[in-house]
């Protein structure tokens, strides 16, 4: 038994001729497949007889790395998802579950793969806006198989930046919001308190938030950095803001 779309599902295929018989026109030899074996951080497209890695070298490198379970984005070296101990989709899911209620109209900042969207979606939400910034994520994403549900109704895909799209929006006209955005360094915008002012002001009266921070030891111990985003939401008009610590960031709630 083996999967041909990530661990999704699982089917038998035929060996022919020392061929591992995919489909009609997809077809890998055995020194292929010893190829691939060595490569344990890669996950291969297997198409019109070609094989290529799922990665993008445009801008940075950017690719999909296999786990036990969904695969999780990497940008030049950084992994973007919590994976350690837990599954890509299942973290992403906790973090929905923590901001999201059956009915809501959701706003997902920085959205990557989009697992947290969709399990926003799944978790019951009337509608999803979800927002992603780079070309070369959202192209990994359309590969993904785990992504493909982004495309349902009910969850809306936009390009572009979160932190010039969110003053576009209108206010209160949001119930939650998952906000996961790149380290500090990349996007320090989106961790000011102009930003989770904008957040503050899309979201209804008691409306919920979720915003991934980072590294569980510094979410932990507590930090300069930490300690900053907290009291940045506090000044924003949140309140019960709250570490979430084996999600690697915090939760409030609008005042």
């Amino acid at each position: 038994m083996l999967s041909t779309d990530l661990n999704i599902s699982e089917q038998e295929f035929s060996i022919i001729d020392q061929e591992l018989v995919l489909d009609q026109d997809n077809k890998l030899s055995i020194n292929e497949l010893k190829k691939i074996v060595k490569k344990t951080q890669r996950i291969y497209l297997c198409s019109d007889g070609d094989m290529e890695p799922l990665e993008d070298r445009s801008s940075g490198y950017y690719k999909l790395v296999p786990t036990q379970g969904a695969p999780l984005l990497e940008i030049s070296g950084v992994k973007m998802h919590i994976s350690k101990g837990t599954d890509p989709f299942t973290s992403a899911s906790e973090m929905s579950q923590q901001a999201v209620r059956k009915g809501d109209k959701v706003l997902d900042c920085c959205s990557g793969l989009g697992y947290a969207a969709i399990a926003a979606h799944r978790l019951g939400a009337s509608e999803v806006l979800t927002i992603e910034l780079s070309p070369q994520v959202i192209g990994l994403r359309a590969q993904n198989p785990w992504s493909k549900d982004l495309g349902n109704d009910g969850i809306v895909q936009r390009q572009g930046s979160s932190y010039e799209l969110i003053g576009t929006m209108p206010s209160i006209s949001f119930d939650s919001v998952i906000h996961d955005p790149p380290r500090f360094s990349l996007a320090g915008e989106l961790y000011s308190e102009e930003f989770y002012r904008e957040i503050c002001r899309v979201l209804r009266p008691g409306g919920r938030l979720f915003h991934y921070t980072g590294n569980p030891h510094v979410v932990k111990k507590g930090s300069s950095f930490v300690d900053g985003v907290i009291r940045r939401l506090k000044a924003a008009g949140f309140k019960n803001v709250v570490k979430v610590e084996h999600l690697m960031g915090v939760s409030a709630q609008k005042k």
